[in-house]
């Protein structure tokens, strides 16, 4: 299977710690670590780990502090398309502290407002031999582009809408599976139910909504070959003790696109959480990586 991940790569530094500073603190980490960090990129890794070819197209460029990002990503077998090899500039970065007791994590990062590439910058070949498709929203153009290509070639398209950005109202057409975070709200919607009329509206047919460690809200109104009847309601997540939930939604993702090519589309979310759970069971983004 191949899976293509569109949207943000950054490198992430990650202490772990006590507690988060207050102000004008200096705190001495207990445990750090660096890896290549970002939605798609982090949901690529986990695509790879679980057998796919990982694919991840993002702007990343040739800053010397690029290679840290590539060596990580060769390490974990995803292939990198950069929509801009010349862009000279320090890539994105994101400092991170994670909690001891509780596994929370607190993050101060950029996002791709500067890093944004036109579908000009498209390989031509881009979709070919590919099975499914993710989009994070960090390159809106681009993920428009491709979302329209794969609709009229019947590969699936998955959303990770971690949060509302502008121009997402133009790509959610395409869109097969919107696998979305409680702080996901577009426009004049504030409740879960003004959300999932939203998606609905835009021919949606396969939703869910993420609650950390609370269960997940899905809806499926592709009626059932069996029953006839669309489904909604709620899945529990396992319940573990968390050591750091940082990346979690991102590798709850690329184990959707893995298992929703394998299964249908409540026992593709079950599978995802499990594997979420697990990656929590870790410190940083890549030692859960070990167990597979």
């Amino acid at each position: 299977m191949h899976g293509l991940f569109i949207g943000l790569t950054t490198l992430d530094l990650i202490y772990l710690a006590e507690n988060p500073p207050v102000r004008n603190q200096k705190l001495v980490a207990s445990d750090y670590t660096a890896a290549a960090g970002g939605p798609a990129t982090n949901a690529a890794v986990a695509f790879g780990a679980l057998g796919g070819q990982a694919s991840l197209l993002s702007v990343v460029g040739c800053h010397p502090m690029t290679q840290l990002i590539g060596a990580d990503l060769q390490q974990c077998g995803v292939s990198l398309r950069d929509l801009d090899p010349a862009w000279a500039e320090l890539p994105p970065m994101s400092s991170i502290i994670v909690t001891e007791a509780t596994g929370d994590r607190a993050v101060i990062s950029i996002n791709a407002a500067k890093l944004q590439a036109t579908p000009a910058q498209l390989p031509a070949d881009i979709l070919q031999g590919v099975d499914v498709v993710l989009l994070d929203g960090h390159q809106m153009a681009v993920g428009f582009a491709i979302a329209e290509q794969a609709k009229a070639l019947n590969i699936p398209v998955v959303l990770d809408g971690g949060s509302w950005k502008p121009g997402l109202e133009a790509v959610l057409p395409f869109v097969n599976y919107a696998i979305c975070s409680a702080n996901f709200h577009p426009p004049n919607c504030d409740t879960q139910a003004d959300i999932v009329a939203y998606l609905t509206h835009l021919s949606i047919a396969q939703i869910a909504i993420t609650h950390g460690e609370q269960p997940i809200w899905y809806t499926n109104s592709r009626r059932d070959s069996f029953t006839n009847r669309a489904q909604t309601g709620y899945l529990p997540v396992p319940k573990i003790k968390p050591v750091d939930t940082l990346g979690a939604g991102d590798i709850f993702h690329g184990a959707f696109c893995h298992f929703i090519l394998q299964t249908n589309f409540v026992e593709a979310l079950a599978r995802s959480a499990e594997i979420a759970a697990r990656s929590c069971l870790h410190f940083g983004t890549r030692q859960w990586l070990k167990e597979e």
